[in-house]
This record gives C-alpha cells, structure tokens and sequence, in this order.
C-alpha cells in the first residue's frame, strides 16, 4: 500500500509525506519525520506528552491522524528555540527546575506556549487550568508554574 501523500507547513518548513490512513499524527512527526521531541505517554490523549500546535489549535498528536495534517500549519517542541536561542519557556523552565524526567516537557511547554499565546497575563489559576491536560509524575507542577508565570512576564517586556 502506497499511503496518503501530505502536503503540511511544521515548524515553519512545507513538509511533504506518505502515511497510512491509520498512522498518528505523532508517530509521522517521530518516525517519519524525525522529530522525536513529542512522545507517547498513553496513547489516548489523557497526558499531553505529544501535544502539538495544530492550525493554532493545542491537540495531543497522538488523537489526530496524519493524513488529517494536510494543508494544515504544525508547530512543534522543535520549533520553539531560534539556533542556540532559547525560547523564553524553555529558558525559565530550566532557571526554575521545571523538569526531571523530561518524558513530559516538550508537552508543557508547547501546552504553555499556547496558553501564553491567547493569554499573555494569567493568573496562578489560569495557568493551572491551561496546562491541566499535561501530566507529571516527577516536579509536582509549581515550578512548571512557577516558570510559565516568570516567562509570561519576560515575554510582556519582549
């Protein structure tokens, strides 16, 4: 079986791609594609360790076939970081020891530069709830907060 071909936009790039009809979103991005950043933590959508920016939408990739990426804009764990130039998410979670495992970052991440995106200012609660669909087993989430909060602000004065 030839596969579905795939015209899509990640990370910036036009990207063009064969998959099955059954293939996720996140085992293209990580098998075909090599971008290993977005990993499977269940499979069905209950930790946010695959979550993606989709057409400005955040979705876990491991919910959304590949062949449903077509025309779409994608952005990744791997687009956020310009070169060596850390994104101001990235940068704080590593100042606050946000991570341990790491097996849940790229997630928070993406999940927070979404959060950010539509809500440049929110509060304590807000930020608890934005990245409610992301789960860690390691930091105990203040410092995931603690870092979002400390960003939000140095993106305001960006």
């Amino acid at each position: 079986m030839a596969g579905i071909a795939v015209s899509t936009t990640i990370n910036g790039d036009n990207i063009e791609y064969l998959c099955q009809p059954d293939e996720t979103l996140l085992d293209v991005l990580r098998d075909r594609l090599g971008l290993t950043g977005a990993k499977e933590g269940c499979g069905t959508g209950d930790c946010g360790a695959c979550s993606v920016i989709v057409d400005n939408r955040l979705v876990c990739s491991c919910l959304v076939l590949g062949a449903e990426a077509e025309g779409r804009k994608i952005e990744t764990i791997e687009g956020m970081a310009h070169g060596d130039q850390l994104h101001p998410l990235q940068q704080k979670f590593l100042e606050h020891a946000a991570l341990q495992c790491g097996i849940c970052t790229p997630g928070f991440l993406i999940a927070a530069k979404d959060l950010l995106a539509k809500n440049p200012s929110p509060t304590e609660e807000e930020i608890r709830f934005g990245l409610a669909g992301n789960l860690c087993r390691c930091t105990g989430y203040d410092k995931i907060v603690r870092a979002v909060q400390d960003a939000a602000n140095v993106m305001k004065g960006a």
